[in-house]
């Protein structure tokens, strides 16, 4: 079943009505049971004490949770407590009655002394499996949940004297779901698989507890078998539902339910090296030299099995979290699993999320403007970190780099454990996000070599395509007029060098021009507005007139100023060079998302069917590498002189897309194009 989120919270009223409800009835068989004077060990009234247990241990297991959150597996273990109190009441009334003849029968309560455990009992181990899980039942999970309903089912309506059926039913579903359950305990989603290992032998020992019914045994004593086994099986289960539900801190009941799983644990282990070493042992000896032994055995196995079993369930209940240096190596291995800077920052979130078993651990990255070194985290309603939420600065080198949100799952808090192992993971986070920093930075600077790079070679390539190609061409046909003429008329010959050399000179200007074009310095240092300023006066010392009117650019990321400026000064120059006019009017407008260029001039204008220039393609190729768009028309259709109008739309935040312009070009007189 799918978590609730951090807003749903639990049922604490409903959860006390479960204990109470539970405990009442499961300290009531008791009672009547040792009033009766008759002792469990007769017949089948040993079942009276395990569904006396059962109703104490799943009542407080599902107070548990459903005070905590409203999980369909709190509902079934309180199924099971119910049912198992009902059923240990009606045996213990039977005993009571038996002894007391003047009291009424109650046949209804006696007789659910043989069924009212089922549901909430078989529920536990073909159910409860199936549905402890962090998200959404799959296939599989949901045709594990049939199997285990049909089994319920069929266990209620089996005959009484033919049962042998609906137990061998129980017991292959219950196999099968402690095989689904180990397999996802291995190779399951990480965050589902705390407490599995556990639920799954806890399942197995519980399907297996019922072979014994499936046949008739000559020893008497097979019978008890059942009745031990489900009281092993109160050692495994309500742990590894507590663990597996509630994932994380609970409510300072984890060391309790530490304490008491390793007590329970280490007891059924002592009992199992307890026979193992006395059936070993009076194999060998005999006597009570097999007792010395046996008890020899335990006291040195006492030791070492404590220790293992404290550490392993002290890694279930607490996860990571239990041990900081654990929990930052833990986080620490995520510097090596993201191929960017976000995804970096992504995957050290997650790996917090899951060492310490939060609901949420989210990174603000970059730093946000008001984090400051030494400065407190907002406080939060709920008490800061003592609650379900805490805020702490990333710092790294002396400075904040970040800050990293966690939230506590539903019902719980973040404990001083936690707080602990967050202090611990806080440089691994540091280091993570100065990585992510630089990365960041190489691969944003890398762009920009790149497409400044780019953009210098498209200005060259035109340059040299409709600039200095052709006026080489021409020099070499003045030379070799003037060399023709120089034999017959000197004087031609020394009009024609010396207008060559004014050719020259106006060429060096425009190589220098070109120059100042690809990297102008007073873009960098004073901005688009001073200069497009320059350009303007730069095209009137050469005679042509530019009426610029620019709205303030400060702030402009420095891409989109320098493809403004491109397209602007390309713009310009084509209106100098060929459209015949004396001059044009450059207008550059910073609107809420776009900065707008517009260059319009009253020459002859485009003819129709005049494939674009390299001038043109490199500007719309300015505009679209940012997200942009480009269109070049007539400025007046249908007029005697249209002239030309360039517009182009650049995003003020670049590679967010805009609406694409029309790029059809309307009729117009014939014209050289740009």
């Amino acid at each position: 079943m799918a978590e609730p989120g951090p807003g749903r919270a639990g049922m604490p009223r409903t959860a006390w009505t479960v204990a109470v409800l539970a405990g009442s009835l499961g300290l009531s068989a008791v009672a009547l049971q040792v009033a009766s004077g008759i002792t469990v060990l007769l017949g089948d009234l040993l079942f009276v004490l395990v569904d006396a247990t059962v109703a104490l241990v799943y009542g407080a297991v599902a107070a548990v949770v459903l005070a905590r959150r409203p999980h369909v597996v709190g509902w079934l273990t309180a199924l099971a407590a119910v049912g198992g109190g009902v059923s240990a009441l009606g045996g213990a009334w039977r005993s009571y009655v038996s002894t007391h003849p003047g009291l009424p029968p109650l046949d209804g309560l006696t007789a659910a002394y043989g069924w009212a455990w089922v549901p909430g009992t078989l529920a536990l181990f073909v159910l409860v499996p199936w549905l402890v899980r962090s998200g959404r039942l799959g296939p599989v999970a949901w045709c594990g949940v049939a199997g285990g309903a049909a089994v319920i089912a069929a266990f209620l309506l089996a005959p009484p004297y033919a049962p042998q059926a609906a137990i061998g039913g129980a017991v292959v579903m219950g196999l099968l779901t402690a095989a689904a359950t180990a397999w996802r305990w291995r190779r399951g989603p990480v965050a589902d698989r705390r407490g599995l290992g556990l639920l799954a032998l806890g399942t197995a020992l519980m399907a297996l507890s019922f072979v014994p019914l499936l046949a008739t045994w000559a020893s008497p004593d097979v019978a008890y078998a059942v009745p031990l086994t489900h009281l092993a099986c109160q050692a495994l289960f309500p742990a590894a539902i507590l663990v597996c539900v509630l994932r994380n801190r609970l409510w300072g009941l984890d060391l309790v339910l530490s304490r008491a799983t390793v007590a329970a644990m280490l007891a059924l282990g002592l009992a199992l090296v307890y026979a193992v070493v006395v059936v070993v042992a009076a194999a060998v000896v005999h006597g009570a030299a097999a007792q010395v032994v046996a008890a020899v055995g335990v006291a040195l196995a006492v030791q070492p099995l404590h220790a293992w079993l404290r550490r392993r369930v002290h890694v279930l209940v607490y996860g990571d979290g239990g041990d900081p240096g654990r929990a930052a190596l833990s986080v620490g291995r995520r510097l090596a699993s993201a191929a960017d800077a976000e995804g970096l920052v992504a995957a050290l979130g997650d790996g917090v999320r899951e060492a310490l078993r939060l609901e949420r651990a989210t990174i603000e990255w970059p730093a946000p403007p008001d984090a400051a070194l030494g400065g407190a985290a907002p406080a939060r309603p709920d008490g800061g970190p003592a609650g379900g939420e805490a805020v702490r600065d990333v710092v790294h080198g002396g400075r904040v780099l970040g800050r990293l949100h966690v939230t506590a799952r539903a019902g719980e808090r973040l404990d001083r454990r936690t707080g602990e192992a967050l202090d611990q993971i806080l440089p691994v986070l540091g280091a993570g996000l100065a990585l992510a920093q630089a990365a960041g930075e190489l691969e944003a600077a890398r762009e920009a070599t790149t497409a400044a790079r780019l953009a210098e070679r498209r200005v060259i390539r035109r340059e040299l395509h409709d600039g200095i190609g052709p006026w080489l061409s021409g020099l070499r046909l003045g030379l070799q007029g003037a060399r023709n003429a120089l034999a017959t008329d000197p004087a031609a010959a020394a009009a024609v060098l010396d207008a060559l050399g004014d050719e020259v000179r106006q060429r060096v200007e425009d190589v220098r021009a070109l120059s100042r074009s690809l990297l102008p310095p007073s873009l960098d240092d004073l901005g688009l507005e001073a200069a497009l300023s320059e350009l303007a006066g730069r095209q009137a010392v050469a005679g042509f007139v530019v009426d610029l009117r620019c709205d303030p650019c400060a702030g402009l990321d420095p891409n989109v100023a320098a493809a403004a400026y491109a397209i602007a000064s390309e713009s310009v120059v084509n209106a100098a060079r060929y459209s015949g006019a004396a001059e044009c009017r450059l207008t550059v407008a910073v609107g809420a998302e776009t900065l707008t260029v517009v260059c319009e001039d009253a020459g002859r204008g485009i003819a129709a069917g005049t494939p674009a220039g390299v001038g043109t393609r490199s500007m719309r190729e300015r505009a679209e590498e940012l997200g942009g768009s480009l269109v070049v028309a007539a400025a007046r259709p249908g007029a005697a002189a249209p002239g030309t109008r360039v517009r182009a739309e650049l995003p003020l935040l670049p590679g967010r897309a805009r609406p694409a312009l029309p790029t059809e070009l309307p009729a117009a007189p014939a014209g050289v194009a740009p």
